[in-house]
């Protein structure tokens, strides 16, 4: 199973794979992008992914952005499930997220079990 985190933040990257992992799914690959232009360069290249995890904040493409190029990319990538993992939590940014196409959002900071309980609809 393989997870894209696409955050500006390394610190954030690395922390948002390490509670994947003490949620205890068994992810076999994650690859991160630094921003949203990252995150479709790399999704260009590389489709097969379970789920991607993004920032809203972030310099070039912003989270926002990002879900609606993924939703209006090629047939290979719309459909993958996306979640925001956000400070950004006002009803009027998750709204627009999932408007947008996105299907969740967690707000951070998360604990391994919030992650494990918004995400293991996808990551079964």
């Amino acid at each position: 199973m393989r997870v894209l985190i696409v955050d500006d933040s390394s610190v954030m990257r690395k922390i948002v794979a390490r509670g994947l992992r003490q949620a205890g799914f068994t992810i076999t690959d994650i690859l991160e992008a630094g921003n949203g232009q990252e995150g479709m360069d790399l999704l260009a290249t590389d489709t097969n992914f379970k789920l991607i995890l993004s920032d809203w904040n972030m310099p070039v493409m912003d989270g926002l952005n990002f879900v609606k190029s993924v939703r209006a990319g090629s047939p290979a990538i719309k459909n993958i499930p996306i979640v925001m993992v956000t400070t950004e939590g006002g009803e009027t940014k998750v709204g627009a997220a999932m408007e947008a196409g996105a299907n969740g959002h967690i707000k951070k900071p998360f604990t391994p079990e919030t992650l494990q309980a918004e995400l293991e609809r996808f990551l079964k």
